[in-house]
């Protein structure tokens, strides 16, 4: 492959992400938040803002010093502080509320369990060697190469707890330069962790048979369920600073602890498999976004789990990956048969692969914090409510013939329904793929316009008639194409605000600033981040259904894989207004036939 060609090649060539001016932000602000706030608080935010903007008001100040950063050398984005903040700087736990989730398509032919987990280790080895190499070409999206950095995180990578902020364990970097060198995965069987070797002393990958012999030795090995309160994985789902402090404890307690924390931080990846196989999809997808038993390690970017009836999916840990990467990764891993893979992968026979439990050295109070953890994590899973939805038939392709932008169409559809079942609008997010920036992620949509309020209203407006609800309808989705687009291109005021907030809290008193502006503590800024909905799409044929967790104790968090012939939604909210979202499945499948036959030529 040309140097052009070679995975990592273009990012020193991609645009960097353009820093609005602090006037338009403001701008978009207030015409983002209008919609859902009433005259007076209106009013009240806008004297805010014009305060924050005014000659020698904070906004000033700040916006003076995020333009500073983002020209300082060996700076690639305005946002390189963001974003460790918003998912490293979290405070709670991951587990259920930050990671996310892909059930895999099922295999064309059964599979037993470990010849499943076999194949996707296989896959993932041949992905890995090619990735090594950079022999993984730049994503073009649109005629625009993406921002492949991502990729840098998907083996070997470990978020590590921290008591005011985490860290993340990585290859490519300082301490770890180059690709990981681990020959090793580790593998969850019953609350047991076990280390086994992937590839061999000459990095070549073990065959695939060798990799299914190596999967049943653990299972065997493990085949007496680990002691409850013995699988450490459990404080992986604590609250961060609290699991901070335990993993010292452990760390102090007994130097074999500190290997073993080693060789599951430095494993390219987990591989967990179950003892049971899930009762349907929903269930499925429930133990892929909260399952535990001591069977996951919260922390490790990529895991893997595979169910006794050989379904499998991917748990992914957030910090430094977002979903269009993992879907790169798993459409790579899921589009070729693994054994093409394998021999691709330069793959061979190595007779049974090296298998070792993981054991950590534990004493009373430990055991006391694991099972603790164990409990408290059940509990929370049962307070999530979930739900799956889904339009067989019915995808992008259908949309298209209406006239329609496909997300338009089914961000209105929420809306609708949303308004139908809960009585009102609230704030709704929506994800938007920056990646054609240097080191770009995503950006903050927010989807309720004045058209697509005004849409809503007209839908229920019994005296309007099908004409004016679908021109009503037409001008909505226009306006919520022409938003995706500016949030496409950075213009989008959201991140930029936040920012210039969190370098209050970080310099507010070298730089003068030494209060949070009022800004902050305006209706329009509250009400505007305070999610009802929080939506986010993972379009790929290799995906069953895409999930994550609420963001708040009334958001329902919408994750939806819109394809041309079918389209599917994971739903999840706090289980005290599970009746909410249940009748907000109900009014969606109603919305989106009332739509689709509204805009039928």
């Amino acid at each position: 492959m040309s140097s052009v060609n070679a995975t990592f090649s273009q990012e020193h060539n991609l645009p960097r992400v353009p820093l609005p001016t602090l006037e338009s932000s403001c701008e978009r602000f207030l015409e983002w938040c209008a919609p859902l706030l009433t005259a007076d608080e209106r009013a009240a935010t806008e004297a805010e803002v014009a305060a924050f903007l005014s000659p020698e008001g904070p906004g000033r100040v700040l916006h003076t010093a995020l333009e500073e950063y983002d020209s300082t050398e060996g700076v690639h984005s305005w946002l390189d502080t963001f974003w460790p903040y918003r998912y490293l700087g979290r405070r709670d736990r991951i587990a259920l509320n930050a990671n996310f989730f892909f059930l895999f398509k099922d295999s064309a032919h059964p599979q037993s369990q470990p010849e499943r987990a076999a194949g996707l280790i296989a896959g993932a080895l041949a992905y890995k060697r090619l990735l090594d190499r950079e022999l993984i070409e730049p994503v073009v999206l649109r005629g625009a190469p993406q921002s492949m950095v991502q990729h840098k995180y998907l083996f070997a990578t470990t978020r590590v707890p921290g008591l005011r902020q985490d860290t993340v364990r990585a290859p490519y970097s300082e301490g770890a330069p180059g690709p990981s060198r681990a020959r090793h995965i580790v593998v969850f069987f019953q609350g047991a962790v076990f280390r086994m070797d992937v590839l061999g002393h000459d990095g070549a990958p073990y065959a695939l048979d060798d990799l299914e012999s190596g999967l049943r030795a653990v299972m065997k090995a493990g085949a007496e369920p680990a002691a409850p309160d013995t699988s450490v994985g459990h404080l992986t789902t604590m609250a961060r600073a609290e699991w901070a402090t335990a993993r010292e404890s452990l760390l102090s307690f007994h130097p074999g602890n500190a290997e073993a924390l080693e060789t599951i931080e430095t494993a390219l990846f987990c591989v967990c498999l179950e003892d049971f196989a899930p009762d349907g999809v929903k269930d499925a997808c429930d133990e892929l976004l909260y399952g535990d038993r001591g069977n996951r390690w919260f922390d490790k970017a990529v895991s893997f789990v595979v169910f006794a009836d050989g379904r499998a999916g991917i748990n992914v840990e957030h910090c430094e990956l977002d979903g269009t990467t993992v879907l790169n990764f798993t459409d790579a891993l899921l589009s070729t048969p693994p054994g093409a893979q394998s021999r691709e992968s330069g793959a061979r026979p190595q007779g049974l692969p090296a298998v070792e439990p993981v054991v950590f050295a534990l004493d009373d109070a430990l055991r006391s914090r694991i099972s603790a953890a164990a409990d408290a994590f059940a509990i929370y899973g049962r307070a999530t409510a979930t739900t799956t939805v889904s339009f067989d038939g019915f995808g992008s392709t259908a949309i298209k013939t209406l006239g329609v932008s496909p997300d338009a169409f089914v961000q209105a559809a929420y809306q609708l329904a949303h308004q139908r079942a809960k009585g009102r609008l609230g704030a709704t997010y929506e994800s938007i793929a920056t990646r054609q920036y240097r080191n770009g992620r995503t950006e903050a949509m927010r989807v309720v316009t004045p058209e697509m309020l005004e849409f809503v209203r007209t839908m229920e407006d019994p005296t309007a008639d099908a004409p004016t609800r679908r021109a009503s309808f037409l001008t909505a989705a226009t306006r919520h194409v022409a938003r995706a687009r500016e949030c496409q291109i950075g213009q989008a005021p959201e991140q930029h605000l936040w920012e210039l907030e969190l370098i209050q809290r970080r310099r507010g008193a070298e730089l003068g600033v030494s209060e949070q502006p009022g800004l902050y503590r305006t209706p329009g800024w509250l009400t505007m981040r305070d999610d009802y909905l929080s939506t986010s799409s993972a379009p790929s044929h290799n995906i069953q259904f895409f999930g994550f967790g609420s963001t708040s104790s009334r958001c329902i968090g919408v994750a939806y894989v819109l394809l041309p012939e079918r389209f599917n939604l994971y739903l999840s909210t706090p289980q005290p207004v599970a009746d909410q979202m249940h009748a907000f499945a109900d009014r969606l499948r109603d919305a989106v036939a009332e739509l689709r036959d509204l805009m039928a030529p």
